[in-house]
């Protein structure tokens, strides 16, 4: 997450997001193969697969959820189309990949807000990631490399329009904590996800 922000810059929705998922962030970032030497491109293929399963039906209940926050563009933020073309160029039918059902819970606005805060967050290694995988696999936005920098050279400019965002949304001490368990919550079940799918470390 970025930590570039001068304090008072720093929202308490956030200020709590980040303290609230620091441990799981890191657990699942070190589980994560992108750096790993036994990464080859079936790995990549699969480790792609598992992410479109748990993206796909948690933006597709974001999409339907009642609780969706207003003002939020959400359509414009979706990854799971990137997810798509980049297993099509894969080689890989999306019709046959098992799509995650445990799923963090989306029972008010906070709840949405604490998805959307690891969702977004998740794109911000995406241009390190990418060179990774261009250097090692030889992989290109064109033919399996689109997910992992999304936004391109937009990445920040989106970033911070999520903070600004996130930070104008008027919520008590319950709707923060709200909030927090929705996010770590969001980081727990991908991570047990994936390690179902056996693509973890």
């Amino acid at each position: 997450m970025s930590e570039d922000q001068p304090l008072s810059a720093v929202s308490p929705v956030l200020h709590e997001l980040r303290a609230g998922t620091h441990t799981r962030h890191v657990a699942l970032e070190k589980r994560l193969p992108f750096f790993s030497n036994t990464l080859d491109l079936e790995g990549y293929t699969r480790l792609l697969s598992a992410y479109y399963g748990f993206y796909h039906e948690l933006e597709e209940r974001l999409q339907h959820s009642p609780w969706m926050t207003h003002g939020f563009d959400l359509q414009a933020r979706l990854k799971t189309p990137a997810l798509r073309r980049d297993l099509q160029a894969l080689g890989v039918s999306i019709q046959s990949l098992a799509l995650c059902e445990t799923l963090p819970a989306l029972h008010s606005p906070a709840c949405v807000l604490g998805v959307l805060y690891v969702l977004e967050g998740a794109t911000l290694g995406g241009n390190v990631l990418r060179k990774q995988m261009s250097q090692r696999l030889g992989l290109e936005g064109h033919n399996g490399c689109a997910f992992l920098y999304v936004y391109g050279e937009a990445t920040g400019r989106q970033w911070k329009a999520f903070l600004e965002f996130l930070g104008s949304v008027p919520l008590d001490a319950q709707a923060r904590d709200q909030a927090v368990q929705a996010a770590s919550s969001t980081f727990s079940c991908f991570e047990h996800w994936l390690e179902r799918q056996e693509v973890l470390l």
